[in-house]
């Protein structure tokens, strides 16, 4: 390792001279062979010293001396690897760390109405773009994060007159156009083994973190599992966590809890306002905060569970339809899973490739009360909702590396979670109010590099709202016959269908 490290500074240093010779370069490159040749020198006496700690170690015991002073070398060990580490940083050796998702879509949307119009879409294609980034300071430091682009093909079609215009992107990347840069997530991250000399391993993170693609939609989606459980969970927040494994404590494989809390919207007066940034109450929303924990009692890696519990503050509706958002309330949400990965036990390989979880959740609404509230929901009391969620997820019946999923959601009328980041174009399934069913299959072309995905969404729904806000203009839930009474029968979705077809490249 080490030496693989000199030589990569060697050829980082021979680069970079041939392409800037000047001689403030030279002067550089003079230097680190210096130091690289102390290096060296410092790295044949550290083998020499473990050598002759070998041999008094293989002496035996009334032969050996009295105390071998192995902490010294590993002291030693550390000194060597902070001057690696120095000698990275001058030679520009230690860089951002990239990564790169990409994927083209095209999906095929249908809509049936409560009064059983239709509206379609045969072909929505579009671009998806995650560049990832990371960089470790230390062994202990480290920043992470993630920028985002996520379009559909060309320019969106005017809905008016004066939407002709709007996000008109045929010369978007070609001109002086906008100063646009979406950040999906951008934090840093500190981790130890121990926390206040405890056998309690660690983590703290504070920034945009990720909490999407959570906890078991994170399967259908073929991605590494974020944070939050995506039962109740599943937006973009900024926010600060911190992750405590308690398994040595506990004596249960894999336990661990973590404390989160975020903001989702800041009470802050424009910048060109008499009193810039300040919330002195003339917005028309709040500050919503969310906090929660996740507790993981118990994973081995082949059965798991967990729980969560979040709270959020102030959160929003329109105050009239179409109009600008106000604050109707909080919301309490709670969710549990269990999950069985390799469910053969030992006499089925196809099983034992096999994962099968359930997830149980509930929301209950604490709506503001007072004159001119609209309360939440529909109600100017609390009320609860349900809804469970189970799946399974195989070897494919056609590869060897595939994986093929079947999923089915039921949320009652007043479930609420908050998932408006579920990566479906018909809205959120885990939100669904009725009955969601999934199915896909996920194929790799090349390795796992570049991989094809089909996927079915179907959503029949038993009441309205289940893509509204939390008040009582967008989230009161009616059924289809309500609708139709009330007048809203070509506006309210009564079944959703996705196909969804993608290629992704992952490296």
């Amino acid at each position: 390792m080490k030496q693989r490290i000199i030589g990569s500074i060697i050829t980082a240093a021979l680069l970079t001279t041939s392409a800037f010779a000047d001689d403030t370069m030279m002067q550089r490159f003079e230097k680190m062979e210096k130091e690289m040749a102390a290096l060296k020198a410092e790295i044949n006496a550290l083998k020499a010293e473990k050598a002759t700690l070998n041999t008094e170690l293989s002496k035996p015991a009334a032969a050996k001396p009295a105390e071998v002073a192995s902490s010294d070398v590993a002291k030693t060990l550390e000194d060597l690897q902070d001057q690696i580490s120095d000698i990275n940083k001058k030679t520009n050796g230690n860089t951002l760390k990239w990564d790169v998702d990409f994927r083209t879509s095209v999906d095929n949307i249908h809509y049936k109405m409560a009064d059983g119009s239709t509206q379609k879409n045969d072909a929505v294609f579009s671009n998806r773009l995650w560049l990832g980034m990371s960089y470790a300071a230390t062994k202990n430091l480290s920043f992470v994060g993630q920028l985002a682009y996520n379009k559909i093909f060309g320019q969106r079609a005017a809905t008016t007159q004066s939407s002709a215009m709007e996000g008109f992107d045929w010369v978007s990347g070609e001109s002086a156009y906008d100063d646009t840069l979406r950040v999906r997530s951008a934090y840093f991250f500190y981790t130890d083994d121990e926390l206040a000399g405890l056998d309690v391993p660690w983590t703290f993170s504070i920034g945009r973190r990720p909490s999407t693609e959570g906890h078991l939609i994170n399967f259908r989606d073929d991605v590494k599992a974020a944070s939050p459980l995506a039962h109740a969970i599943n937006v973009e927040f900024d926010g600060a966590s911190a992750k405590f494994g308690i398994e040595e404590l506990t004596g249960l494989d894999g336990s661990y809890f973590k404390l989160c809390a975020g903001r989702g919207m800041s009470e802050a007066e424009p910048r060109f306002a008499s009193t810039p940034y300040s919330g002195d109450g003339s917005t028309q929303t709040n500050d919503i905060d969310m906090a929660g924990i996740i507790v993981v009692p118990y994973d081995d890696k082949q059965y798991s569970t967990g729980f969560q519990y979040t709270y959020a503050n102030n959160l929003i509706d329109q105050a009239t339809p179409g109009g600008a958002m106000e604050t109707v309330g909080g919301l309490h949400t709670a969710t549990a899973f269990a999950m069985v990965s390799g469910i053969g036990d030992g006499w089925s390989e196809f099983l034992d490739d096999s994962m099968v979880f359930i997830s149980g959740a509930m929301s209950k609404t604490d709506p503001y009360k007072g004159a001119g509230k609209q309360g939440m929901l529909g109600s100017l009391e609390s009320q609860t909702g349900y809804s469970y969620w189970i799946g399974t997820q195989f070897p494919s019946l056609i590869s060897e590396e595939g994986r093929w999923g079947v999923e089915f959601n039921h949320g009652s009328n007043y479930w609420r979670p908050i998932t408006y980041g579920e990566d479906t174009l018909i809205g959120s399934k885990i939100a669904a109010r009725g009955d969601a069913y999934e199915m896909y299959l996920t194929e790799p072309l090349v390795d796992d590099i570049l991989t094809f995905q089909l996927r079915y969404t179907y959503i029949n729904y038993d009441y309205s709202g289940s893509n509204g806000f939390f008040g009582s203009v967008t989230g009161t839930p009616m059924s289809m016959d309500q609708a139709i009474g009330a007048g809203y029968g070509a506006a309210i979705v009564d079944k959703a269908q996705d196909i969804r077809a993608y290629i992704r490249y992952k490296f």
